[in-house]
């Protein structure tokens, strides 16, 4: 058999498959936890990232410039989430050879759990989870957008082959160390790993950083030098005169008429024709009292930026100051191992602009969210989050629960009011007619507005028929059908909305007259009319607007006449 090299696990197909699997969940608006629901353009989406992702396909392709995610380490404690790929103990015991062909293979549908040590699929159930995850949240970033990954080195070598695979190997922009801590007394081997890693990957390759600013406090013009400030730099290059024998010559101060030699060791920057040159312009300074080397006068105007690489070391604070913080901030002990503010604010600036879109798809306790708010708040931006978080319940006997949280998403969602009020009591969103966006407008994971209706014909029956008039699930309101609508038409989820009522009927509006609709029952042929003059993009009904096929055709005969280029969509 050839043999050839690959990186694979048992349940990776089912992984794959999984990512191409379309969802028939759908996102439901909760006006009443969200804060500026109408206005805001934020996100925080309760419920499963993986269907989340997949209801964000349409919406959010190639528009999100950055995702920084923070997953389960699995270290054999933390949260793990349970996929329909997902396998008993059975299952992976046959995938490893221990069963015969003919075993039959039963699919485990598990609620979520811990992944434990001992369980013989202890990595490729982390592997399995993560692939299509990150298989999905590439389709979502722009071609100069980039994803950060906090990882240890539990699962690192992994996620690092997935992320090749995924992303391309050739799209690797680099592996950040952040240093977590100052030192454990608990350290296995006599030794403390204090450090994690920032995974790095872009959607195509040649995307850059945007790097550290430079400080210029060394720059000055006590010389009134018309080409502007200047500072003192190295005249010499790291070649030896063996390396580079055109850049080894002596040089003179015209002004004293004494030369200095070239060191061997380490050669002028300049070929001779060049430096007489700088020489002759005043850019070569020589030591006022002959001592000394020679040195390079640099003006700030000949920098070609004023930012330096970005360091691959980290230097933020430690992972007890972000307790700390989120502990001031909430009153309370109430969520462990959040990252600190300052890491995330630190890739925010490196990989966005003032009016990107940045997604956390394991938003924890939303550091994220706050450190886009604080970003804004410095230079006045308008970067937009998307918080997607799985509502864990808080175990009952933790400071979370007893402080009146009942899961994780409770914790983030107040963590975004909390720091977003802060940051506007600051005063800075005040200067320039600038307004903060501290809102966000929350959404849950559910079923299908639509009613479930699995029935073979021979199945149905006279009576039954009545019951399927109505094909929108009772408990759905107008506004689950009209986000249901913008994820269908590939909108984004933060259009401004509003809603009004006209002739007793209720009127949705969504964004700059992109989306007008309406979900009542038997609308009347005033309200199509009012609809149809304003002349909207789209313009959304359901099957239960319409008392009668005429009615129907109606509607497109008002549309026809008053509003031609809209698109008509029926529910």
């Amino acid at each position: 058999m050839k043999e050839y090299y690959a990186f694979t696990w048992p349940g990776k197909h089912d992984a794959i498959i999984e990512a191409g699997t379309p969802t028939d969940k759908v996102l439901r608006p909760d006006i009443n936890t969200s804060k500026n629901f109408h206005t805001t353009q934020n996100i925080y989406i309760e419920g499963d990232n993986l269907e989340a992702l997949k209801i964000l396909q349409r919406s959010y392709m190639r528009k999100v410039k950055m995702i920084y995610i923070d997953p389960p380490y699995n270290t054999g404690h933390d949260f793990i989430y349970s996929d329909n790929f997902t396998q008993d103990d059975n299952e992976a015991q046959q995938d490893f050879g221990l069963f015969s062909d003919d075993d039959t293979r039963n699919f485990s549908m598990k609620n979520y759990r811990e992944n434990s040590k001992t369980n013989p699929r202890f990595h490729s159930d982390w592997c399995s989870m993560i692939y299509p995850r990150l298989k999905l949240a590439r389709n979502l970033l722009t071609e100069d957008g980039v994803i950060f990954i906090s990882i240890d080195d539990n699962e690192v070598t992994n996620l690092r082959k997935i992320c090749d695979e995924i992303f391309g190997e050739s799209n690797f922009v680099a592996m950040l160390v952040w240093r977590r801590r100052s030192g454990a007394n608990d350290a296995v081997n006599n030794i403390s790993i204090d450090h994690e890693y920032v995974l790095c990957y872009s959607d195509l390759p040649g995307v850059s950083l945007r790097g550290t600013m430079k400080t210029f406090e060394n720059y000055s013009n006590p010389d009134n030098d018309p080409r502007g400030e200047w500072a003192r730099d190295n005249l010499t290059c790291g070649k030896t005169a063996s390396q580079r024998p055109n850049l080894f010559y002596p040089i003179t101060d015209p002004a004293t008429g004494k030369v200095y030699q070239c060191n061997p060791n380490r050669v002028w920057s300049f070929e001779r024709d060049k430096m007489e040159q700088l020489i002759a312009s005043g850019k070569v300074i020589f030591p006022e009292d002959g001592d000394g080397v020679p040195a390079y006068k640099r003006h700030r105007s000949e920098l070609r930026s004023e930012t330096k690489p970005y360091s691959s070391l980290i230097d933020t604070q430690l992972n007890l100051s972000a307790t700390k913080e989120l502990r001031r901030l909430l009153g309370g002990q109430v969520f462990d191992y959040s990252k600190p503010l300052d890491l995330i604010e630190q890739l925010v600036f490196q990989a966005t602009d003032a009016d990107a879109i940045i997604l956390d798809f394991f938003a924890g306790s939303s550091t994220t969210a706050h450190a886009v708010m604080a970003m804004n708040s410095q230079d006045y931006g308008h970067r937009k989050f998307i918080m997607v978080q799985l509502p864990e319940e808080c175990p009952v006997q933790s400071e979370a629960f007893k402080a009146g949280y009942a899961n994780i998403c409770e914790i983030g969602k107040e963590r975004i009011r909390r720091a977003g009020e802060e940051l506007m009591r600051s005063g800075q969103q005040l200067t320039m007619n600038y307004a903060l966006d501290a809102g966000f407008r929350v959404f849950k994971v559910d079923s299908s507005n639509m009613k479930d209706v699995y029935f073979s014909p021979d199945e149905l029956t006279q009576d039954m028929l009545a019951g399927l008039e109505e094909n929108i699930k009772p408990d759905r309101s107008g506004i689950d059908l009209l986000f249901d609508a913008i994820a269908e038409i590939g909108l984004t989820f933060s259009l401004e909305y509003s809603s009004e009522s006209f002739d007793g009927f209720t009127i949705h509006s969504y964004g700059q007259n992109e989306v007008i609709a309406c979900f009542d029952e038997n609308v009347n042929l005033e309200l199509m009319t009012e609809i149809a003059k304003r002349k909207p993009v789209h313009a959304v009904f359901c099957d239960r607007c319409f008392e009668s096929s005429p009615a129907k055709l109606n509607l497109m005969g008002i549309f026809e006449y008053y509003a031609p280029d809209t698109n008509i969509k029926i529910m």
